[in-house]
């Protein structure tokens, strides 16, 4: 009878911050900009210079271990763990390991098995490295330091998770909750999410875990799911047909030959030499700090989807949509609160915000506008005083501008008359213009009678009751 066997896995997943500034320092922790832009003495490792620690990443290392179930330790503080990149300037990253910000979490994720629990180590913050940019065509490799100190939580997950979908599904799940609570944007594209998957085989049954390999800096749901099926087929390779000795040891992976590489020997704890760093005081969590930061926790985004299906009468398609980004729902609520129209500010939001967002190639987690002032907006509409194209022209003045929508209307002309007798000059004007429509209407060509209606609908610039105007445009044609 052949051997089955079982897959081990956990993670440590690192999740770069949305704090403006550095971890230690005040150089801007955004992304992009031109190489070696943000940096300063203490980013880059110079001798003499000592560190402060931001209070906002505190703040989001508890936030995310109180999102993840996790116990807060009142007393934190940082160590220094030794090696030697060109990517880390003072040849040491300043991160946790005595006493990390949060240890002994849970997170449930939902797979086609059913429910599981996945018990979280440990998070705890640390200061990331730079980048390196290997040019082929000079056989150069450069160094970008604008990531130096950027601030990370890195979750490092017990061995319990067993296969890609389990993979997907707990990646996901954080993915989502760290979002909602605006810990990070975790944008694996950028590279403000990134995984090291740590993976062995074992009989199936057995409590000993077999040799281990970690894949490191993975940044694609897709390459994990393959990653993980390549490794497990390889490890079982191994040990049933003596294809290779396995050894504890680091690993890239190549997803476009989708296969994983040797880099390295796995480190230990005892390689990296940990120690207090004694330029960094120990952070103390008082009372109120603590209180504070429960009290900002947000509903989790289930909570709130059974409650826009339940008690705002929402679809389960708009549910899922809104409750994806903390922003969409805090917008919606604002504007619900405003204009008592639950199914409509739903719309505004899925439809026309995010046509705004996308055009300006910003992400769901990005908008921010006035949600009152979009709930007036939409009362606006359905109290036909303004038509929806001059609506629309609001919405983008109100993604510049903190404005009011009907004051504005009233500036620029958007709000509807009605006045019939220049209804009627427009509709006589365009009917005498437009012979030829006007006969392919009368021989049964619906769509001619659009044509005129959207030309009178232009020259009035939407400033009236659509209805009116097809009546009257109905009757001037007959």
């Amino acid at each position: 009878m052949a051997t089955k066997y079982e897959t081990v896995i956990g993670l440590e997943v690192h999740i770069e911050l949305a704090t403006e500034s550095k971890i230690f320092c005040s150089c801007s922790a955004k992304f992009g900009g031109e190489q070696n832009d943000h940096v300063c003495p203490a980013c880059c490792g110079m001798p003499g210079m000592l560190p402060v620690v931001n209070k906002h990443v505190v703040d989001l290392g508890m936030t995310a271990g109180m999102m993840l179930n996790c116990d807060i330790n009142r007393v934190t503080t940082f160590d220094k763990k030794s090696y030697y990149y060109p990517d880390l300037p003072g040849s040491y990253q300043t991160t946790q390991w005595f006493s990390p910000v949060a240890v002994n979490g849970t997170v449930r994720i939902n797979t086609s098995k059913g429910e599981k629990d996945i018990r979280i180590k440990q998070i705890h913050m640390e200061e990331d490295a730079g980048k390196l940019v290997h040019d082929d065509w000079t056989n150069t490799t450069f160094v970008d330091f604008n990531r130096t100190s950027v601030p990370l939580i890195e979750i490092v997950s017990q061995p319990d998770l067993s296969s890609a979908e389990e993979v997907v599904a707990y990646l996901e799940r954080l993915r989502s909750l760290l979002r909602f609570a605006k810990v990070s944007e975790c944008r694996m594209e950028q590279g403000s999410m990134r995984c090291d998957v740590n993976l062995s085989v074992r009989p199936e049954g057995s409590n000993v875990l077999g040799v281990r390999t970690e894949m490191k800096n993975m940044n694609s749901i897709s390459a994990i799911e393959r990653a993980i099926e390549y490794e497990t087929a390889r490890h079982i390779d191994a040990i049933e047909n003596g294809t290779e000795e396995l050894v504890q040891e680091t690993r890239r992976w190549d997803d476009i030959k989708g296969k994983s590489f040797a880099m390295r020997n796995k480190e230990t704890a005892g390689d990296y030499r940990y120690f207090p760093d004694p330029n960094v005081m120990p952070v103390c969590i008082d009372d109120e700090w603590f209180d504070g930061i429960k009290a900002s926790l947000p509903e989790f985004p289930e909570v709130k989807k059974d409650k826009y299906i339940t008690e705002l009468g929402l679809g389960e398609y708009d549910a899922d949509l809104l409750t994806e980004s903390r922003a969409l729902c805090d917008v919606f609520e604002e504007a619900y609160a405003e204009c008592g129209m639950a199914k409509e500010a739903a719309n505004w939001i899925i439809s026309n915000c995010m046509k705004v967002l996308n055009r300006k190639q910003l992400t769901a987690d990005m908008l921010d506008i006035n949600g009152k002032a979009l709930g007036q907006l939409i009362k606006l509409v359905a109290d036909g005083k303004v038509g929806n194209a001059n609506a629309r022209k609001i919405l983008d003045e109100m993604f510049e501008n903190d404005i009011e929508p009907e004051k504005y209307a009233e500036e620029n002309g958007f709000i509807v008359s009605n006045d019939t007798s220049k209804i009627q000059d427009v509709i006589n004007a365009v009917v005498a213009a437009d012979q030829k429509s006007v006969a392919d209407f009368k021989s049964g060509k619906e769509k001619a009678l659009m044509a005129l209606f959207g030309k009178c609908m232009k020259e009035l610039k939407g400033n009236c009751d659509p209805q009116i105007l097809r009546e009257m445009l109905l009757k001037t044609i007959q």
